[in-house]
């Protein structure tokens, strides 16, 4: 059996499935093909439905899953026709599948995209639910990915933090001889896109580089409120999604007289603000190091001066400078997730989600 191995990841901002195939047979993963594919509008909405309580919910993830199953499957097919291979040539297919229920306080988190559709579709064993063992252990289930950018990324000589600012924002801290911490900071892209889309029903479905709330201005008062949000004040290990930072979220504040007559571009700039503070304020005690920025929102260049200037005492760069491309990385994790289940190596780091220990993480679906 081969090295080889394919990722297939979505995450909670639902701009697309990134599906990549990865040769582990080297000290150094190499990287054979990355393929992206939009979610269809339908499906997308079916989708931005499913995170918010509604009638008839299990039907509708029923349909749901099936789909994004289907849309996985694709994904995975074409990197692998991409990468000029065929179906026997791969080991397995990890697949993170689409979350759309994160519960760490009741130790549940659900993700859609059935494994056995996907197995069935691209004729390659299926490794999912990578999740719900680390909470089974006490763990948050999330972020996964730090245990690979420890893998990947640790440097004995230089402090390195990896920053993915996806729909939610997480942070890995990887400083030499310390114990590895990873934890989500709070919202990313999901308010800016949410909030975009609210008041740009047509076209383009984010703010592309920013430019919309860099065109407001920064409302000082209302930053402030939600700063105090008591997500921002927990302790790690914590995880978090779009079930809870969402636009019922934001409304909250902008339904105060104070803040209901602010103009839409400048709640849009704040936003902006509340995406790098809530990084930039983790990161504030580091005396020097490298910030390697990876996800869709390291494409953000307002957001990007944002976090610069908060943080002026630390570089930023993206993880490409590592070897691995920004957009590819978190569908690799979920690839090198695959490869571990299969050699039966652990998969989590307790440090990073809180569990009592580490443990393998997911489960088998033949293709047979």
């Amino acid at each position: 059996m081969t090295d080889i191995y394919v990722g297939l990841m979505s995450g909670t901002s639902m701009d697309g499935v990134d599906a990549v195939v990865v040769d582990f047979s080297q000290a150094k993963p190499k990287l054979l093909a990355h393929h992206q594919q939009a979610i269809p509008a339908q499906l997308l909405e079916q989708l931005h439905g499913l995170c918010r309580p509604a009638n008839n919910e299990i039907a509708a993830m029923a349909e749901a899953s099936v789909a994004v199953a289907e849309l996985f499957a694709s994904s995975a097919n074409q990197a692998i026709q991409q990468a000029g291979l065929s179906s026997q040539d791969i080991s397995a297919i990890g697949s993170h599948g689409q979350t759309i229920r994160h519960f760490p306080e009741l130790n549940f988190s659900l993700q859609i995209g059935s494994p056995s559709h996907i197995a069935v579709q691209s004729n390659v064993d299926v490794i999912a639910d990578f999740r719900n063992k680390d909470m089974a252990l006490g763990g948050q289930g999330a972020p996964l990915v730090p245990a690979f950018h420890q893998a990947m990324f640790s440097s004995p000589n230089e402090a390195r933090f990896i920053v993915n600012i996806g729909g939610i924002a997480n942070l890995t801290r990887l400083l030499p001889e310390q114990t590895l911490l990873g934890y989500d900071t709070g919202p990313g892209n999901t308010l800016l896109d949410q909030h975009f889309k609210r008041h740009h029903p047509h076209g383009l479905d984010y703010d592309d580089n920013g430019q919309w709330g860099r065109s407001g201005n920064c409302q000082q008062a209302l930053l402030k409120q939600m700063l105090a949000d008591e997500y921002f004040a927990l302790a790690a290990p914590k995880s978090t999604g779009r079930e809870y930072f969402h636009l019922a979220w934001l409304d909250r504040f902008l339904e105060q007289p104070e803040f209901a007559q602010l103009a839409p571009v400048d709640v849009q700039c704040t936003l902006h603000h509340l995406s790098c503070q809530s990084i930039a304020q983790e990161l504030l005690a580091a005396e020097k190091g490298t910030i390697y920025l990876c996800g869709g929102g390291d494409k953000n260049g307002f957001l990007l001066e944002l976090l610069a200037k908060a943080l002026p005492k630390l570089s930023l760069s993206r993880t490409s400078e590592l070897g691995i491309p920004e957009q590819a990385l978190e569908a690799m994790a979920f690839a090198w997730l695959a490869r571990s289940f299969k050699l039966k190596q652990t998969g989590n780091a307790s440090s990073v989600t809180g569990a009592s220990r580490t443990a393998i993480l997911g489960a088998l679906y033949p293709a047979q």
